[in-house]
């Protein structure tokens, strides 16, 4: 593996947002484009730093290709995880860092994290129908579909939902 995981620095915060805004942007996952107002709940890592945990995925050149956010049922940033539960959101992986184990690597961070909490029995996620790799990733990883738990952010926008069981 030649990047590093580990929690996002403040002076990161903006590069991060604009990965991850960028990453839901041109891969389509936007239902309003770039007038999507998620974007920037995207761009936010500073929120998202104080009330939950980032993560981040860094080259050996200090260069961000990645991040995630980590949630524990109940908080702020866990939109299905309810308590004993934990979540992550907001995986994106840099276009031209895909393919070499990055996203995988991050999701494998949050279940390290999910499997240390006291009384956490799962690990859940939401996914759009587009994320078609990811989809495989969170496969591979044991996560199984969970269709009882999908939902609707906004009008006609369902996600999909997984879960890892511990």
């Amino acid at each position: 593996m030649d990047f590093t995981i580990r929690a996002v620095r403040p002076e990161e915060y903006e590069d991060l947002g604009e990965l991850t805004a960028g990453t839901y942007l041109n891969d389509g996952l936007l239902k309003y484009g770039a007038e999507d107002f998620y974007l920037e709940v995207l761009r936010d890592t500073a929120r998202r730093a104080r009330e939950a945990e980032v993560l981040v995925a860094e080259e050996a050149d200090g260069r961000l290709i990645g991040g995630v956010t980590f949630a524990t049922g109940g908080t702020p940033w866990a939109d299905i995880a309810v308590a004993g539960e934990a979540e992550f959101r907001m995986l994106a992986v840099a276009p031209d860092a895909r393919g070499r184990g990055v996203g995988e690597a991050l999701v494998r961070a949050c279940v390290e994290r999910a499997r240390a909490l006291p009384g956490c029995a799962r690990l859940v996620l939401s996914t759009d129908a587009k994320m078609v790799s990811a989809h495989r990733i969170y496969e591979r990883l044991g996560f199984v579909r969970t269709p009882h738990r999908d939902w609707d952010p906004i009008p006609d926008h369902t996600l999909r939902t997984y879960a890892l069981e511990f």
